[in-house]
């Protein structure tokens, strides 16, 4: 049996691995709907406030702060009081990372938090506009006071995964509206409208047969899929049916599915 060897007197260093990706290193980041001067001195917002306080942060730390109209300002904490939370606004940097793709997501609602996670992912993919969308068969909904709170909290949804991914800009978020009344308003279709893409299990092709564009629309129905009387609607407003392999998926995995492989042909994760 072999003998352990013997002390050396010093604690043996355990070796330190580097960071599994560059930006765990990133000052944090928080979304200030203000006019953001460099040299001027500001109170955080509450909601960024409060992220502060949940992060420990302190006194003379850097962070990074948009409002998003496009760039981002690096600051300093000048203050972190409970009740007041102040920075100095530092350098501009016109740092953009919105896709070349410029997508219309239009979703119709999901119950629970799986519109939440919709809006969480398809800004992370770049999605331009995500449009609430209710059908025939919508298990959502709500109108007056519910639908405006439901509203707000969809577009700090996007604010939250705009300050995770690094966006600058977060997605346009209009108020609900119903299917019929929404297709009726889009402009006439064309080549100026860029692709007008329907997911549907039985799509006579996939999106690798289709045409590049620079602008895409992208409606994709409730949990039960939408009316035939929907679909008609649809495609006279210019939709192409599209499948997505030969698998029926969830109206939270579709969506994601079709931006990511979207971006790969016609945008920025190509």
């Amino acid at each position: 049996m072999a003998k352990p060897p013997k002390a050396s007197g010093q604690q043996p260093q355990t070796p330190v691995s580097p960071p599994w990706n560059a930006s765990s290193h990133r000052a944090p980041r928080f979304f200030v709907p203000e006019t953001l001067g460099p040299g001027a001195e500001i109170r955080l917002p509450e909601r960024a406030a409060r992220h502060v306080s949940v992060l420990r942060l302190r006194e003379g730390e850097t962070v990074t702060l948009f409002n998003g109209e496009g760039g981002e300002c690096r600051a300093v904490l000048t203050g972190t009081a409970r009740d007041r939370i102040t920075a100095r606004i530092g350098e501009r940097l016109d740092i953009e990372r919105e896709s070349s793709l410029v997508i219309t997501l239009a979703q119709c609602v999901s119950a629970g938090d799986r519109m939440d996670f919709v809006l969480q992912k398809a800004t992370e993919l770049g999605a331009a506009t995500i449009v609430p969308v209710v059908s025939e068969r919508s298990i959502v909904r709500v109108s007056g006071e519910r639908a405006d709170r439901k509203l707000e909290h969809w577009r700090n949804v996007v604010i939250a995964a705009c300050e995770q991914c690094g966006r600058n800009r977060p997605p346009a978020i209009p108020p609900m509206a119903e299917l019929h009344p929404w297709l009726a308003g889009l402009p006439g279709s064309g080549s100026a409208s860029g692709a007008r893409l329907l997911l549907a299990p039985d799509g006579a092709s996939g999106l690798s047969g289709l045409s590049r564009e620079s602008s895409v629309t992208l409606l994709i129905g409730p949990e039960g899929g939408l009316a035939q009387h929907e679909r008609d609607a649809a495609e006279r407003a210019g939709f192409t049916p599209v499948r997505l392999g030969p698998r029926v998926l969830r109206t939270e995995t579709a969506p994601l599915a079709a931006l990511a492989a979207l971006q790969i042909l016609w945008g920025d994760l190509g």
